[in-house]
């Protein structure tokens, strides 16, 4: 069979009432480009009747392959099942809430060909999302730019065309903390930003609440950074010097007989601050080796319990 010119990535979350007006988005925008396509969808555990609309709608649609994972492995494993499926020579990764507007494809395919460019990521300019939304997601990329070490660009998320050069590239990285748009990033390949439309949310709410997010980016960072451990070397270090200031205060002024009875007080704060940064330290250590152990198991990243076409 000859290879799709297109595929269309999208992990399906809790998308029971808009599955079907998302491949018939997918299929109106789409079939404009190329009539070789194919839209991959990857149900990851929903706790509604995700899985029951997307088989019926592969059943009825033979370019619509469909995936349910075993249990919820989170979004970034469902694209990663989605790439490891995709044959197109170009691949695009979308949300299944119809935020990402399919329509943009066409602009996508044209920016690349323009710009010689094997990525096209889409930039959220205007958001139509919450305010509390908009501000936390620029909150979580500023500290996540900070920690990792990189520059992340708040206006752009997992809506992207991308060459089967990078999706080949990013399927050799079998780590089991999973960051699409990091591994993106660390692949290289030349990459362009353009403004997208960005559309109101169709159907219920994100799922993605402060606590998942909190995990994610601490995920993130251990998996991509070492700098929370050089953050604390410098902190222990400062800490030893104004020690060190403070004891040879504490020397002068004892030398000087301005001192009789050492303080309990200022004895007792420094074993607690010590003690502090000490279980501190060793908590940061342990979530590295965690991570360790994780990746030691060499466990699937994903399990697909049935497919569709």
């Amino acid at each position: 069979m000859e290879k799709p010119f297109i595929s269309i990535i999208s992990p399906v979350y809790n998308a029971e009432y808009i599955a079907s007006r998302l491949v018939e988005a997918i299929d109106l925008a789409v079939s404009k480009i190329h009539s070789n396509y194919e839209i991959i969808l990857v149900e990851d555990g929903s706790p509604d009747n995700s899985w029951a609309v997307l088989e019926q709608i592969a059943h009825q649609n033979k370019k619509v392959k469909a995936l349910k994972l075993s249990r919820n492995f989170g979004q970034h494993y469902a694209i990663t099942a989605g790439l490891d499926l995709a044959k197109g020579e170009w691949v695009v990764v979308m949300d299944c809430d119809l935020q990402d507007n399919p329509d943009e494809i066409t602009n996508m395919l044209q920016t690349a060909k323009e710009k010689n460019a094997k990525i096209v990521l889409g930039q959220r300019v205007e958001r139509k999302d919450s305010f509390f939304k908009v501000w936390f997601s620029r909150l979580f990329y500023k500290s996540l730019s900070y920690f990792s070490g990189s520059e992340w660009d708040p206006t752009v998320a997992n809506f992207g065309l991308y060459h089967q050069s990078v999706v080949s590239a990013i399927a050799k990285m079998r780590e089991p903390i999973r960051f699409f748009p990091a591994m993106v990033k660390w692949v290289g390949f030349k990459v362009v930003k353009m403004p997208v439309a960005h559309q109101a949310r169709n159907e219920g709410a994100s799922n993605y609440n402060f606590k998942k997010r909190l995990r994610l980016a601490l995920d993130i960072v251990l998996a991509n950074s070492d700098k929370p451990l050089r953050i604390i070397v410098k902190f222990g270090f400062i800490v030893s010097l104004l020690a060190a200031i403070i004891g040879l205060v504490f020397i002068v002024r004892y030398l000087t007989s301005q001192i009789t009875v050492l303080g309990y007080t200022s004895l007792m704060i420094s074993i607690w601050f010590v003690g502090g940064m000490f279980f501190m330290l060793l908590g940061i250590i342990g979530l590295y080796i965690g991570k360790i152990f994780e990746a030691a198991k060499e466990r699937p990243i994903y399990i697909v319990e049935e497919m569709i076409n």
